[in-house]
């Protein structure tokens, strides 16, 4: 097969995606790399239909490599994961409404143009996490403890964009993240950035089936093949604080392999894995072990534009039920992004990152 792999000059040297084109080109694939952000290209020659079976994006919130992949959509070439189903996961305020929407535990999510409106949420939601709607790899991301700390950090906030803000979960200064590859689930435990003193070490635990389960569901509901999904242990239970497109899949075993494989049964089928749903464990599977559910439908993710008040169910361009985000106003318990306000994302319970 012939792939392309759009690599952003964040991950020129980073073993993922690298180690899987290494393993394609060594099983006799051919794999062009395009670094989209330190090249000049033809574009309109170099998505031309038919030119490559799959493209595969690496890349961080806001690089050119998304606009390559949805020009390569755009011809009919197959894009892992779905483009549509990346731009539901890039941007974290439209994310957050689409998970909350469709019943996974995120947390309350405000969001404004301007930082300064910020200061209107209550003081009872504090302590925040603060961060920006398109940023990736934990950039950006703070915990702002009071009011006063947010007045302080507002210089630091300007110029990133369209910020969210989300109530802290507490918990005990370890992230979870579980990571999807063909159908299997596997988890890892790592120190917060946010309590970079735990001095927790990166390691393979066992995966609950709860958070199995809720893991499973983010890939349905967005309509991923290869991601992550970072979770917090809150008190009052799991709690999603953010999704990812094709993550780095540490620690998962055999990762370059299987990584590799999916993204060869992506290009052929153009579909996600499809399995007989199995009984679920009472107690967490072992370390070692993959939990595997019923893997994402493919049920893409339509997204409309910005404007219009809360969110339309209806079916999306591809014959599955989709959502169509009608804008982040009114509609789900706030006010929204009304000339730069801050405003009510979704509503329900949870805490932040």
């Amino acid at each position: 097969m012939r792939l392309c792999f759009l690599v952003e000059e964040h991950y020129r040297h980073d073993g993922m995606p690298l180690d899987v084109v290494r393993q394609l080109t060594a099983w006799g694939h051919r794999v062009d790399v395009l670094r989209p952000g330190d090249s000049l290209m033809a574009i309109s020659e170099a998505v031309r239909a038919g030119s490559h079976d799959a493209w595969v994006l690496k890349t961080v919130s806001g690089g050119p490599g998304l606009t390559l992949l949805e020009a390569a959509a755009s011809v009919g070439l197959t894009t892992v994961n779905d483009v549509r189903s990346i731009r539901g996961v890039r941007d974290k305020a439209l994310a957050a409404v689409i998970a909350r929407t469709r019943g996974l535990p995120v947390p309350v999510t405000y969001a404004a143009a301007r930082w300064e409106r910020l200061a209107e949420i209550p003081a009872a939601e504090y302590p925040l996490v603060v961060k920006p709607a398109d940023g990736s790899s934990g950039r950006a991301v703070r915990l702002v403890p009071t009011p006063d700390h947010l007045a302080a950090l507002g210089p630091q906030l300007a110029g990133e964009g369209l910020l969210i803000a989300q109530p802290y979960v507490p918990n005990s200064g370890t992230d979870l993240k579980v990571y999807c590859v063909d159908g299997e689930f596997y988890a890892t435990e790592r120190c917060s950035p946010l309590h970079p003193g735990q001095g927790v070490r990166e390691r393979q635990v066992p995966l609950g089936a709860d958070i199995a389960r809720i893991a499973a569901q983010v890939g349905e509901v967005f309509g991923l093949d290869l991601y992550g999904v970072d979770v917090l242990l809150g008190p009052d239970g799991p709690v999603v604080v953010d999704i990812n497109d094709f993550p780095s899949f540490r620690q998962v075993p055999d990762a370059v392999a299987k990584v590799a494989r999916a993204v060869l049964r992506l290009a052929r089928t153009g579909t996600a894995v499809s399995a007989p749903a199995p009984a679920l464990l009472s107690e967490p599977a072992a370390a070692a072990d993959a939990v595997r559910l019923p893997a994402p439908s493919g049920t893409a993710v339509g997204v409309g534009s910005f404007g219009v008040a809360g969110l339309v169910g209806e079916p999306d361009l591809v014959g599955g039920p989709g959502l169509v985000a009608g804008g982040l106003g009114g509609g789900l318990g706030g006010a929204g992004l009304v000339n730069g306000g801050a405003g009510l994302v979704n509503g329900g319970v949870g805490g932040g990152i």
